[in-house]
């Protein structure tokens, strides 16, 4: 399943100890060779703060009890920098952990740095340096202080660049220390930021929603409403462009989102649109059984990708606790459309495509006819499911198809009137500016002729 793997097309789109978690997992599964994963982790840390946990990853790599000496010096000067960036950021960490102070700030960061220089004597350099903090207890691993540090310096930081990197750097310390709910909310102030932020150009801001899509997988795989979440992100114009140009491979995300979530089922239709846009550039198993269900209506081929969605699901990391959802909302999907289009279907042959077990399979046709008061019979002496498809008349169609012009044309009227009425309006100002001028002017000839009079 190697060939399926995706962890080398994320790397480059997330930062470095994002990338550990993945590697861990891959670590627990035969995709690749156990050395190769772990070389990989001493390569990945090496260039971190963690310096005594790569030094133990180096010990196992190379099967030995000592470390090279570059691993002291480099644990010294780690170790010198943070005593030397805690004492610079001492005072206006004491001062704004103060809660007087913390209350006394305002949505002005001019204004609160004029408070700070002005009552406490903070500069705009000591600012700067909890960003140099909050990235070396980053880089260390000390995930709870960066989300402090970096916090507090995109509170008062009036550098736009540094506030956004500020803000990246607190996502993936709550992403690493497990904090989704907070996660989940700089997720969306991020995207908001993005969205209004003017880059130095659209290049810059696609790399910033790559990054995010990528991110955001960690929440919204974790997070309750995780899966709400994804759909609502990835389904918006800009990020399904991103998708499209950028990073093809998040719609294996985006399909098992939409699949494992009933609730957004009306997005189905588009999400199919999408995959057909993008299959000369990237294709799975997860993406072939959506295109082999709804665009070619293969079901032969839709359930030999559904079985091999097990697989590759299984083997991914953020989609490994989805597997039974998808398998189970994806058998739904592929029972509906199959008894949507045959009026007449063996069960035996629809349990064989749903790869289940004969008696399994058939209480399992048996409650979904139930629960989705499904119009057919079941025949057990015959072992079949009749369907009794039911068509609108002509005059129906019509009717639903034209519901909606009834609607339209009232928000059409209204727009026609307001703007009619802004119109008139406009119109009857300048009337009335006319009217002013001219009796002005008449006033001024009166004036004269008085005047020429005397």
């Amino acid at each position: 399943m190697a060939q399926y793997d995706l962890t080398t097309r994320m790397i480059p789109s997330l930062d470095r100890q994002l990338v550990f978690p993945l590697l861990e997992f891959l670590s627990s599964k035969d995709v690749y060779k156990a050395e190769d994963v772990l070389e990989a982790k001493v390569k990945l840390l090496s260039s971190t703060g963690m310096v005594d946990y790569t030094g133990e990853l180096y010990k196992q790599l190379h099967n030995v009890d000592d470390l090279p000496a570059d691993f002291d010096k480099k644990r010294e000067e780690v170790i010198e920098k943070l005593l030397d960036s805690e004492m610079k950021t001492k005072h206006i960490r004491e001062v704004i952990e103060n809660p007087e102070v913390a209350g006394s700030l305002r949505q002005d960061k001019l204004q609160n740095m004029k408070l700070l220089h002005d009552n406490y004597q903070c500069t705009p350099e000591m600012v700067l340096e909890l960003y140099n903090y909050g990235q070396l207890q980053y880089s260390c691993g000390n995930y709870g202080g960066s989300a402090d540090m970096l916090l507090h310096f995109s509170i008062l930081s009036t550098d736009a660049e540094l506030t956004l990197s500020a803000m990246w750097g607190k996502l993936a310390s709550e992403i690493l220390l497990g904090n989704w709910e907070v996660a989940f909310e700089d997720i969306l102030k991020l995207r908001e930021t993005i969205d209004k932020t003017h880059f130095k150009s659209p290049t810059e801001q696609l790399q910033q929603r790559v990054w995010l899509l990528h991110w955001s997988m960690f929440v919204f795989f974790n997070h309750p409403k995780g899966r709400d979440g994804i759909v609502d992100t990835f389904m918006l114009p800009q990020y399904i462009s991103t998708i499209q140009n950028a990073c093809p491979w998040i719609l294996r995300y985006l399909v098992a989102a939409v699949v494992t979530n009933r609730r957004k089922r009306s997005m189905m239709q588009q999400l199919v649109k999408i995959i057909e846009q993008v299959s000369y550039m990237y294709r799975d198993p997860v993406t072939e059984f959506i295109e082999a269900l709804y665009v070619d209506f293969n079901f032969d081929k839709a359930a030999e990708k559904l079985e091999q969605c097990e697989d590759v699901l299984d083997n991914d990391f953020f989609l490994t606790p989805a597997v039974d959802d998808f398998v189970e909302n994806a058998r739904f999907y592929f029972a509906e459309v199959y008894c949507r289009i045959h009026k007449r279907i063996e069960m035996a042959s629809l349990t064989e495509r749903l790869n289940m077990k004969q008696d399994e399979g058939e209480k399992w046709i048996v409650k979904l006819i139930r629960d989705t008061r499904m119009d057919a019979k079941v025949d057990f002496k015959e072992n079949t499911i009749i369907m009794n498809p039911s068509y609108n008349p002509v005059y129906q169609q019509v009717i639903e198809r034209t519901r909606a012009l009834v609607f339209r044309s009232q928000v059409l009227n209204g727009a026609i009137d307001k703007r009619g009425t802004s119109a008139g309006k406009k119109d009857d100002q300048r009337q009335d500016q006319r009217q002013r001028r001219g009796q002005q002017r008449q006033g001024k000839r009166n004036t004269d002729n008085v005047v020429a009079v005397q």
